[in-house]
């Protein structure tokens, strides 16, 4: 489970942003949306309150969307192991490849970008903290290096390096690892090998993660590989949602012709699908596959298959895309992170799929979702918790981005927003912030004007 992600110096974010997903304090109502791990802190049990949802609110602009490009970016960084740019850019996210992108652009100087990440997987509280120098935004002949990093283990520290790219300060000191001995390789008499800090500093890689590589070959495989997975398989995070394809892996290959995913289309059906099926068409030339409609009619001699883009909706085309991956999700106690998520979905199905990460019968994995939104619907107090609503505003003269939620929103007289206040009605009138007063009126005015004269 995600428990915390925070970020520095990223696009419009300035100053450090922290997007928790653990209760706030003395915060009460929907217990169903909290979830309590007991990590053993130093020999200690410690319960920690994880939130299992989030929805994050603000005008256009306002950097609700970097938010989770942040997240995005350090996903793709850690998967790579590396701060370099790749040739092949990303058509989603291009922050992602081309990472000269990435910092604030009001920063003149080289700031380092700064991220941190706190999680829960296998019974450890897992925290990693990554600072990258990447120069001045569009610097691209600046230095690249990484300055800080930093791996902590039910608050134990694991790892700690700290350097200036090619000086030799640059260093990485090993700390306490029996917190982790269960996944610390052994020799044939059954002791843990050694670990050489010689040899690890001696081949450190300014621009490499440390811990996807000296760490990886000299410490702890296994449990890199640990971290890695819930990198690559629970954190799940899809910028700009209506790029999605879903491509089907296990399939019932025997009906009609093609490839009929069951339990897909009893969820589409209650959507609502103008075919009589949906299923996927396999091309035998390349294996890729093909979303098509099964279409009878009383002037058909038999049903017909139409690509599915061409006969349904495009709220049922995004709906078939991301309900696998929320099974997905669901089944694999993953957090999925998606922007534009209520794109040309009917707020019925939107607040369905909220609900089935807020029941404790089926959510019994402790999923978590978050998203972005301009529907006002989820700002109801039955809904969502203070501390699981999310705001985003950006001031008019710096451009810089500032995140904070509804528990820490404080009225004119200092007291908290109450448990069972109207949010839509408040946040429409500006009590929250995170809104601009939009008119049009003045501006085609003037345009109607001219164009009458």
């Amino acid at each position: 489970m995600l428990l915390d992600f925070r970020f520095k110096n990223f696009k419009s974010f300035k100053d450090e942003a922290d997007f928790f997903m653990t209760a706030a304090p003395k915060q009460q109502g929907l217990n169903y949306s909290v979830t309590e791990i007991v990590p053993k802190v130093r020999g200690r049990k410690k319960t920690i309150k994880a939130l299992c949802s989030s929805v994050i609110y603000g005008a256009n602009a306002a950097g609700k969307t970097n938010i989770i490009s942040a997240m995005d970016v350090f996903r793709s960084i850690f998967l790579r192991g590396n701060i370099r740019n790749m040739e092949e850019l990303s058509p989603i996210n291009i922050a992602s490849s081309r990472l000269d992108l990435v910092p604030n652009k009001n920063e003149a100087a080289s700031v380092p970008v700064e991220f941190y990440i706190k999680f829960y997987e296998n019974d450890l509280l897992i925290e990693y903290a990554l600072h990258i120098a990447l120069g001045a935004f569009l610097g691209k002949e600046s230095e690249r290096y990484v300055s800080y990093e930093k791996l902590c283990v039910n608050q134990i520290c694991i790892f700690e390096r700290t350097g200036q790219g090619n000086s030799k300060d640059t260093i990485v000191s090993i700390g306490e690892l029996d917190v982790i001995g269960a996944y610390i390789p052994k020799d044939d008499n059954g002791e843990k090998l050694e670990t050489s800090i010689g040899f690890i500093n001696a081949t450190l890689d300014e621009e490499e993660l440390f811990i996807c590589n000296g760490f990886k070959n000299q410490v702890s495989k296994e449990f890199y590989s640990l971290v890695y997975r819930w990198f690559s398989t629970k954190f799940i995070v899809i910028l700009r949602a209506d790029s999605m394809t879903y491509t089907p892996r296990f399939l019932d290959l025997e009906k009609k012709g093609g490839a009929i995913d069951y339990t897909l289309n009893e969820a589409a059906k209650l959507f609502g699908i103008n075919s009589n099926d949906l299923i996927y068409e396999i091309d035998k030339d390349n294996g890729h596959s093909i979303l098509c409609s099964v279409v009878e009619g009383k002037h058909l001699k038999s049903p017909v298959l139409i690509p599915s883009e061409f006969f349904e909706s495009y709220g049922t085309i995004r709906f078939v895309n991301i309900f696998p991956i929320i099974l997905t999700c669901l089944m694999s106690g993953g957090t999925l992170v998606v922007d534009e998520f209520d794109a040309s979905l009917h707020p019925m199905a939107l607040m369905n799929i909220v609900n089935l990460f807020h029941n404790d019968d089926v959510n019994i994995c402790h999923a978590q979702l978050i998203f972005d939104t301009h529907n006002p619907i989820f700002l109801n107090s039955n809904l969502f918790r203070r501390d699981e609503i999310k705001f985003v505003e950006r001031d008019d003269e710096t451009h810089n981005s500032t995140l904070y939620s509804l528990a820490d929103f404080k009225t004119a007289d200092h007291t908290r927003t109450r448990l069972h206040s109207d949010y839509m009605k408040n946040y429409f009138i500006n009590q929250y912030g995170a809104i601009n007063d939009i008119d049009f009126t003045p501006v085609v005015e003037n345009i109607m004007k001219n164009f009458r004269s």
